[in-house]
């Protein structure tokens, strides 16, 4: 209808009527909008990235198009850390302030037992770090691996307050039927009020068995999704008496994320699980 919004904007609307489970409808006209019905300005989006824009350090004006790099690499007043601060310096100030800082620092001139807390601090991130990569690889030498490309589609439950839930068809892995089940904000009444959004998905064993199963499994894009997801792998031992594991955090970078994820019709990921022969 003529009407403008950003990207984010738009996600997040969609994203509130999914949660609401009523039609998304533009915030001028209340005509309803979907993604079907809506469509890029390109005009706008070109006479946009030609303006000048303010560079959130400095407030300097630079042209759309060249102000990530002048934030990210240029700006004097860009914030940046101290050169020590893996012995444990917390200084994070404007750039052009950074070579006298680091003249005048005193972890430098600190003993080794004081810098040594600051290096096993550091050492246990990086150990997390190793840990989850050669876990993985170690899962890469499993005699059983698998991968589906999944899509979750949306539904609600039949109580008085109907909760969204997303779940995919059931699919097969190691002669067995199962399914994915995720939730938003763990489930939380009235999701849509709060800013604050999450991902938390299940893997459910639908069928029979009759040993136990330990499956490890995660989550990534695959080819069919954009999706920005970290890796995070978790464990479950399926049993006949324990057939759906916790609900584990999807790893998306922020609450955006989230939201452009929901305005979708349904969500695209691939699922790797590796089974332990016992």
């Amino acid at each position: 209808m003529g009407h403008l919004m950003c990207a984010a904007c738009f996600t997040h609307l969609l994203a509130d009527g999914r949660l609401r489970d009523q039609v998304a409808t533009c915030p001028n006209c209340r005509v309803e909008i979907s993604k079907s019905t809506a469509s890029r300005n390109l005009a706008v989006e070109k006479a946009a990235s030609e303006l000048p824009s303010e560079c959130q350090y400095c407030n300097k004006e630079f042209p759309y198009k060249s102000l990530e790099r002048h934030e990210e690499y240029e700006c004097q007043e860009r914030p940046t850390n101290c050169k020590y601060s893996r012995i444990g310096c917390q200084w994070r100030g404007p750039n052009h302030e950074t070579n006298e800082h680091e003249r005048n620092c005193l972890h430098p001139t600190k003993s080794g037992f004081e810098v040594m807390a600051a290096l096993e601090a550091y050492d246990a991130k990086i150990k997390e770090e190793k840990k989850m990569y050669l876990t993985l690889i170690d899962l890469l030498s499993y005699e059983k691996i698998i991968f589906n490309d999944l899509q979750m589609k949306p539904y609600r439950t039949d109580e008085y307050v109907h909760k969204l839930f997303y779940e995919t068809a059931r699919f097969t892995a190691f002669n067995q039927q199962w399914v994915v089940k995720a939730r938003i904000n763990n489930s939380q009444r009235d999701p849509h009020q709060f800013n604050e959004r999450t991902i938390t998905y299940q893997l459910i064993l639908k069928t029979k068995t009759s040993t136990p199963m330990s499956i490890h499994f995660f989550a990534l894009k695959g080819p069919f999704s954009d999706m920005k997801v970290s890796t995070q792998i978790y464990r479950h031992e399926f049993t006949e008496q324990s057939s759906e594991s916790d609900y584990y955090m999807l790893p998306l970078p922020d609450s955006s994320e989230c939201n452009r994820l929901l305005s979708n019709k349904g969500i695209n990921f691939r699922l790797l699980m590796f089974l332990l022969n016992k």
